[in-house]
């Protein structure tokens, strides 16, 4: 059975406290109890001097914040129209780069650190999200309307849960062999993942987040940024699968041949890096 890093378990209770307590906090907000709203804020900046005391703090205030923004889109996804979408879509978007920690946590720990938490992924993913929020926040003063389309929204939201089991079970079943870094080199017990969720997608975790990315898009009605992040992803995806697929060949070769005639990407119009195709094109020239 697997078990969870230390990191993990201050981490989950960071997370869990920090959700809990904005749940209080706004609730105590709205409902004009100046008293319980007090309550809250004490706790919550007596809880911080605390912790800033308690090993990991760099783990605990990253976990700490996404628990926050999960408490406040937990209630803003109960809010009523066009705000809860958006409550949808920060929910997931904070649930996602908490469990990418914790999963890494439990399943691959020696690979564990603070960017595991995937929140300093890269400036274009900063800027990306950015980008969404300000056409959300455009769209809905000049075209309410465009932030009215139900289906769309509930469509969106099935690729953030379904993209992000996908992911979730590529890590579970991969364990060890799962690393948000491509390798470049074979490690001592590094195997050929072909079961399970692998059995279905060479690659279920890019599967995954790819078809999550779309749904934040079509969760929040954002047409112009959902084109922009489709054509994005599935370049970076295109790429990346490209050079893993090489590394794969080299550590594993006719075993990683075999498994990509059985198994495809999974993602749209991406074949990956094919021995195959590369030894035609040598013999054309």
């Amino acid at each position: 059975m697997a078990m969870i890093k230390k990191e993990g378990i201050f981490a989950l209770l960071a997370f869990l406290i920090y959700f809990y307590s904005c749940l209080t906090l706004i609730r105590t907000t709205t409902f004009t109890s100046w008293q319980g709203l007090i309550n809250s804020l004490a706790f919550i900046a007596l809880s911080w001097f605390v912790m800033k005391f308690l090993p990991h703090f760099e783990v605990v205030k990253r976990a700490a914040f996404l628990g926050c923004v999960f408490g406040f889109s937990v209630v803003l996804s109960f809010s009523g129209l066009p705000f809860q979408h958006f409550g949808w879509y920060m929910a997931s978007l904070s649930f996602f780069h908490f469990s990418e920690y914790i999963m890494t946590a439990i399943y691959n720990p020696d690979t564990l650190t603070t960017d595991s938490f995937l929140l300093n992924h890269s400036r274009e993913y900063k800027l990306a999200a950015i980008a969404s929020w300000i056409e959300f926040a455009v769209e809905y003063f000049f075209f309410p309307n465009l932030k009215q389309t139900s289906f769309i929204n509930e469509l969106g939201l099935l690729l953030l849960i379904g993209g992000e089991i996908v992911r979730k079970l590529a890590m579970i079943t991969a364990k060890s062999n799962f690393s948000h870094i491509v390798q470049f080199q074979k490690k001592d017990g590094h195997v050929l993942v072909q079961h399970g969720i692998y059995n279905w997608f060479r690659h279920p975790s890019y599967f995954g987040w790819f078809w999550w990315s779309i749904g934040t898009q079509l969760t929040l009605s954002n047409p112009i940024c959902l084109v922009v992040y489709a054509w994005a992803s599935w370049n970076f995806f295109k790429e990346r699968i490209e050079v893993e697929e090489v590394t794969l060949l080299n550590f594993f070769q006719q075993e990683y041949v075999d498994y990509q005639k059985r198994v495809g990407t999974g993602l749209p119009f991406i074949k990956g890096y094919l021995v195959s195709e590369e030894i035609n094109s040598k013999k054309d020239k």
